[in-house]
């Protein structure tokens, strides 16, 4: 599980952006965000990188976060 939704959130952010940011389309993103599909973690340290987090900022770290 990832908090992607919730950082860019929190940024301010939309899908849109980040899908633009890091050469993804728009349903890609929304797979990442809405937890359907994880990002492989070369694309994870990517969006840690366009959005300006430590990578470990976007993972949850237990099963009822």
């Amino acid at each position: 599980m990832n908090r992607i939704k919730e950082v860019l959130e929190e940024q301010g952010r939309s899908q849109k952006w980040l899908g633009v940011q890091i050469g993804k389309s728009y349903n890609m993103v929304n797979a990442y965000v809405q937890n359907r599909q994880q990002p492989r973690l070369e694309v994870l340290y990517e969006i840690a990188r366009v959005l300006d987090v430590n990578p470990k900022d976007l993972l949850k770290e237990g099963l009822n976060d």
